[in-house]
């Protein structure tokens, strides 16, 4: 079932969402080549506290961190690590839940690593791209995959490949409600959208095959063939006046 959220229910994830917004942003100062990408976790930990709010991801199913830090080939879900050491030319996603009083934020972007190739500057800003073209169908009356399919075709139309077994979904009282929210598909399918919904969408690109791998930890998941990923995320709201971005500093 779709929960469709009171002002009141928006304004507190409104909330969560500028703390995330601000923590992300701030971030491109801290991401570089020579941290570890535990240093990413710890900032957003002390960040996260420093507003009386919540990081969510933390011991949601048992997962061991704040916040997940994805390197290269990570697709998502990356553990931060003392180990991990980021280098001049990496690309890391870092996705973060914020929560608030009950209520949840959850977005995400890819970061360049001090000087990266044209190739992934390209990908990270095509993975931008698509999420703004998918959100132009995020209005009362459009159907759920009219954004999926707004999505898939920006990607595939610059060469890059849409990751299929991780998609968006509702957000609210829980970090993932419905309605999933894949990001390929043909368009006039799915729920009809209506004022109240909220939504995290989340494009999950990569510059090859769109097959995927998990690793031993049972968390991070990978490309098949080694190729760069990137993702990028904001919780919306649908209003009267078309998508609101809950996630912005704005």
């Amino acid at each position: 079932m779709i929960i469709i959220k009171s002002k009141q229910e928006i304004e507190l994830m409104r909330e969560a969402g500028r703390v995330t917004a601000k923590i992300l942003a701030d971030l491109k100062d801290i991401i570089k080549p020579g941290i570890a990408t535990i240093e990413i976790d710890r900032f957003v930990e002390k960040s996260v506290k420093a507003n009386n709010m919540t990081a969510a991801e933390k011991g949601y199913c048992g997962y061991p961190a704040s916040v997940c830090v994805s390197v290269n080939e990570e697709v998502v879900h990356g553990i931060p690590s003392k180990k991990r050491i980021l280098r001049d030319g990496d690309i890391v996603s870092v996705d973060l839940v914020v929560e608030n009083k009950g209520y949840m934020a959850d977005a995400a972007r890819t970061y360049p690593v001090g000087k990266i190739s044209d190739e992934a500057a390209r990908l990270i800003e095509t993975v931008e791209k698509a999420f703004f073209n998918g959100i132009a169908f995020a209005k009362e009356g459009f159907r759920l995959s009219d954004i999926s399919s707004a999505i898939q075709k920006t990607v595939e139309g610059e060469g890059f490949g849409v990751i299929r077994d991780f998609v968006g979904h509702g957000i609210g009282s829980k970090m993932h409600e419905e309605p999933q929210i894949p990001n390929y598909g043909k368009p006039g399918r799915g729920p009809r959208l209506q004022q109240g919904m909220t939504l995290a969408i989340e494009p999950m690109i990569t510059q090859g095959s769109y097959e995927i791998d998990v690793l031993a930890d049972d968390w991070t998941a990978v490309t098949i063939d080694g190729k760069l990923a990137a993702h990028f995320e904001h919780s919306i709201a649908i209003t009267p006046d078309g998508p609101v971005i809950l996630t912005s500093l704005d």
